[in-house]
């Protein structure tokens, strides 16, 4: 008896357990897929909204820009949600951005009440951008005024970015965005990039004349009461009475139904629009709300500006019907709807609910979205201090800085091919994310403090044309990969600007206090520096010229420069001033009037391009206040030249041998 008894009393813990975890569990799923954002609620505060039971959170997590604040106490508040928004006072475009679910279709609603909150008695206006494509312009008529803006979207990437736009005329701001999934069989149009925006959505029936929406509509989608003079109809409906379909319109407010009151007569509404070139899709929601007697019948037909759009409809008792244009509406400025009894019924027609919905159109793809988590991915890493918000490419006009794209047409979408971070304030090694921007065409890492080795996996960016990373603290070896491809042409690339540990060639015996020299002539103008060094010690000879202060607080930039600006430096090559083993050298003035000495490659020079870059390389790497300062350099083509800093009283040969001067001209080396 007793182990009966305890055997009891098991089993109905078990069967207790079982139902709470039920009961547990339904009531997770009554929110599932529902993402509430309060926008301006204190970070990592929570509740659940009176009226309604939906949990709302913060956006703080969403966002990184904006201030939050509160709604006057005031002004009247008809919903929790709404007490608090964020506002935009710094920056053009500031985004949330919220992670979804990919390929599936969402109601998304973003409330705009500005009750005042800054003040100024002035609702602004501005632009809600949604990625790469505007979505609406938020305006309002008065202070007291919600403005709401919906759509129905299924998303291509695992995340939504909603932009708002400042268009100078007042402070942007937002109160709450909300996503719903719905089911991916309904609200399904001729195109899948077809973006759908709530136009109109009405309980016909209504007998209480308020508003529904979650717990009623599943969806939280908001049905608002149709003021008419029609008829009203309606049953008493139980949670299982009511046949659904893909679009699960609300059982209280298919327990509704509005008729003529005329019998005979056609039951007929409309609606304008401001544009006759829009296109809406209509959704006609039907239920027979009344038990027939076999004698009686409901047939009727659908007309739009007296066009025939569908029938017989002849509804179901307790069972949701919903009737779709199958193409969209456009070409008139006003839709007349008439719902027409055929010859048979005996019953005039019915209408429980109807929606309607405006095509928008978002031609603009998304940016890859490999390219999106790298570019995002780069920004954290190094703390990049730019207003990268929202998507990378679009709108066009809000690209990134820094950054350019391809933008073929709304098939592909756009691909980073450009990323210039030169000036950014970058530390550490260059970051392994910007291997993964496979379509970049050109990167500039200059003038940062970058260190470390230029890694290997930047020769994996095939398309990369210009590569500069120069003016960083970088070591180490070059990539043989990235020289060759430099070599042949096809990848300009700048990396020696103040990377005094980096090396491009001779570099195996880096312990060696001088580097071998390269050229029998560089050996030579070496051996003479320090011979005349010592004469001149020995007879205390001062060697004096009008720049020789500049010379010896000049720092060698390496500056690179284009063909077109040696010309313009050298006046065309107008003044020869010596000429060496490799070609003429040129006197030539800079932008800043700083004197220079071009020396130009000649082509038939018997000393040919791997000598020119072994010079280079030694004055790069030498320096000294006795030794000409090598400035900059040309390699643009079959055009080389060096750009050294002009010695205006003549080179050491001169005085050092007096009147014995084999050449009237200056040498360089």
């Amino acid at each position: 008896m007793k182990q009966t008894v305890i055997g009891m009393l098991l089993h109905f813990l078990l069967v207790l357990f079982g139902v709470l975890a039920i009961l547990v569990l339904i009531q997770a799923q009554d929110q599932s897929g529902f993402i509430s954002i309060d926008c301006g609620l204190s970070e990592l505060s929570s509740y659940s909204e009176t009226d309604t039971g939906i949990n709302y959170i913060s956006d703080a997590k969403f966002i990184d820009s904006g201030v939050s604040k509160r709604i006057p106490p005031t002004e009247i508040i008809v919903k929790q949600q709404l007490e608090h928004v964020r506002s935009f006072p710094s920056g053009v475009r500031n985004c949330y951005r919220i992670n979804v679910t990919s390929d599936t279709k969402y109601l998304i609603r973003a409330s705009f009440y500005y009750g005042n909150y800054d003040d100024l008695n002035e609702p602004p206006q501005f632009d809600l951008h949604f990625g790469a494509n505007v979505w609406d312009t938020v305006k309002f008529t008065n202070l007291s005024l919600i403005a709401t803006s919906e759509i129905i979207y299924t998303p291509s990437q695992d995340y939504i970015q909603p932009c708002l736009v400042n268009t100078g005329n007042g402070t942007p701001f937002i109160s709450s965005i909300e996503l719903r999934t719905l089911n991916n069989t309904a609200y399904v149009t001729n195109s899948t990039k077809t973006v759908l925006s709530n136009f109109l959505r009405f309980d016909i029936g209504s007998i209480t004349n308020i508003e529904y929406r979650y717990k009623d509509d599943v969806f939280d989608r908001v049905w608002f009461p149709y003021e008419v003079d029609w008829a009203r109809l309606n049953t008493s409906l139980n949670n299982n009475d009511l046949v659904q379909n893909d679009y699960e319109p609300p059982r209280i407010v298919m327990s509704t139904a509005a008729t003529p009151v005329n019998a005979s007569a056609p039951m007929q509404f409309h609606w304008s629009v401001d544009n006759e070139n829009d296109q809406y899709y209509a959704y006609f929601h039907f239920n027979e709300v009344e038990k027939l007697a076999e004698n009686e019948t409901r047939s009727f037909n659908i007309t739009v500006n007296g066009d025939f759009l569908f029938g017989p409809e002849i509804p179901v008792h307790q069972a949701v019907h919903t009737i779709v244009s199958t193409k969209p509406l456009t070409g008139a400025a006003r839709y007349l709807f008439s719902l027409l009894k055929t010859e048979n019924s005996t019953l005039p027609p019915i209408l429980n609910a109807y929606e309607v919905y405006k095509v928008m159109d978002f031609p603009q793809s998304e940016t890859e979205q490999d390219d999106v988590d790298t570019i995002t991915n780069i920004k954290k890493a190094y703390g990049v201090a730019r207003n990268w918000q929202g998507d990378p490419c679009g709108p066009v006009n809000y690209m990134w800085e820094g950054l350019n794209c391809s933008i073929d047409d709304a098939n592909n979408p756009p691909r980073i091919t450009s990323l210039n971070l030169s000036s950014s304030g970058l530390t550490g090694e260059i970051a392994s994310f910007i291997s993964k921007l496979a379509m970049l065409e050109y990167l500039d890492l200059s003038n940062n403090s970058l260190n470390g080795p230029i890694p290997d996996f930047l020769i994996q960016l095939r398309s990369l044309k210009v590569l500069n990373v120069g003016k960083n603290n970088l070591t180490g070896l070059v990539p043989s990969g990235l020289l060759e491809r430099s070599k042949t042409g096809s990848l300009s690339l700048s990396v020696d600007d103040d990377n005094l540990g980096l090396c491009t060639m001779n570099c195996k015996k880096k312990n060696i206090a001088v580097p071998l020299v390269a050229s029998f002539s560089a050996l030579v103008v070496i051996v003479l520096i320090s011979l005349g060094l010592w004469i001149l010690r020995r007879q205390k000879v001062v060697v004096t010229s009008s720049n020789s202060k500049e010379r010896g607080s000049m720092k060698s930039k390496h500056q690179r420069f284009s063909y077109t600006e040696i010309l313009n430096i050298t006046d065309n090559f107008k003044t020869t001033i010596g000429e060496g083993g490799f070609g003429k050298v040129y006197f030539g003035i800079l932008q800043d009037q700083t004197q220079v000495a071009v020396k130009r490659l000649s082509p038939s020079s018997m000393q040919g391009y791997k000598e020119f870059q072994s010079e280079a390389q030694l004055l790069m790497i030498v320096h000294h206040r006795n030794l000409v300062s090598l400035i900059g350099y040309c390699d643009e083509g079959e055009i080389k030249a060096l750009i050294y800093e002009y010695m205006a009283n003549g080179n050491l040969q001169q005085h050092l041998f007096g009147n014995f001067i084999f050449y009237q001209q200056c040498q360089y080396p």
